[in-house]
């Protein structure tokens, strides 16, 4: 078994239209069976900070009474913001899972308020899960190629 095998990647943010002064589009992550996630924002162009950009947890798949976790918001010092210059750059957040964490997760992009806005696309990786994935579409993929 090789590490990589032990994953799955799920879309958040889909490669979408550009967003200005608008929240972007995110996908709930069920991280059952986990013990590690993480986050993976890709930055595109961009003429503003972004406005907001954290991650939260609930109990509830529809995100209900929604909490943030601590030292997940890029808000917070000593983190920043992705400021107009960050265009094509990589911004993470790594999840320890388990314990007193919640079972769903969501990510909170809003982008700031420019004349074009920001182009983003996220991901989240699973890893070390409590059973391998079996098949290519266990970890995520529509097609994988092995070398």
């Amino acid at each position: 078994m090789q590490n990589l095998q032990n994953i799955k990647i799920v879309p958040v943010t889909n490669p979408a239209a550009i967003v200005d002064d608008a929240a972007f589009t995110t996908a709930t992550i069920d991280t059952k069976g986990w013990d590690e996630a993480l986050f993976v924002v890709h930055f595109g162009a961009m003429d503003i900070a972004v406005a907001a950009f954290k991650l939260q947890e609930s109990d509830d798949s529809g995100m209900s009474g929604a909490a943030d976790i601590s030292g997940a918001d890029f808000s917070v010092s000593p983190a920043t913001l992705p400021s107009a210059t960050a265009d094509n750059t990589l911004f993470g957040i790594h999840v320890k899972l388990g314990g007193s964490r919640k079972r769903y997760m969501d990510l909170s992009l809003t982008g700031g308020n420019g004349t074009l806005g920001t182009y983003a696309s996220a991901i989240v990786i699973l890893g070390k899960g409590e059973a391998n994935p079996a098949t290519v579409a266990d970890r995520g993929f529509n097609q994988l190629l092995y070398v």
